[in-house]
């Protein structure tokens, strides 16, 4: 069996602005932490993807992850400035020092940092989850967030197998 780990990428509090808060927040944060909770009970390495940016600015409170899924002392944070979770990050290499070849990927943004960082965990040759119910973005112009999120589910089923948080196995 493949030693996997759970990414959690962007899950920072500036998404849950009371103004404009992604997507289903609720519904997310729970599914989420369904998932985080499963992840420890099988003792399974969970790293968070936390951007940086104007916005998301390092040590600012939008930029802390949300606090109902906060990092444990053991749990990774990995700091980027991109939307590629790999990118100018020190990601792969502590994968590769887990030995982790099987990714579940959850979080925000579906359109731009979960598809970007799906596609190149596929092109680094890691077996991916992506988890479909446990991503989320914001309605742009031409489309819904459902519709967005949709897509992408069908869009990323060529670079990771899809499951709900229901009947993905953390063992």
């Amino acid at each position: 069996m493949k030693k996997t780990a759970l990414l959690l990428i962007d899950v920072q509090n500036g998404m849950f602005q009371d103004e404009n808060p992604v997507f289903n927040s609720t519904k997310l944060i729970i599914k989420l932490k369904h998932l985080l909770e499963n992840a420890r009970d099988h003792h399974i390495p969970i790293f968070y993807i936390q951007h940086n940016n104007n916005y998301l600015e390092n040590g600012s409170e939008v930029w802390e992850i949300h606090p109902e899924i906060k990092p444990n002392p053991t749990d990774f944070i990995i700091q980027k400035t991109t939307p590629d979770a790999f990118y100018k990050t020190n990601l792969h290499d502590e994968l590769q020092k887990q030995q982790i070849e099987h990714l579940i990927l959850a979080g925000i943004q579906s359109e731009i940092c979960v598809d970007t960082t799906c596609r190149n965990a596929y092109s680094l040759g890691y077996d991916i989850t992506l988890v479909t119910d446990a991503h989320s973005t914001w309605d742009s112009e031409e489309l819904t967030a459902q519709q967005i999120i949709n897509h992408h589910n069908q869009v990323l089923r060529w670079f990771a197998d899809t499951k709900e948080t229901k009947d993905v196995a953390f063992s």
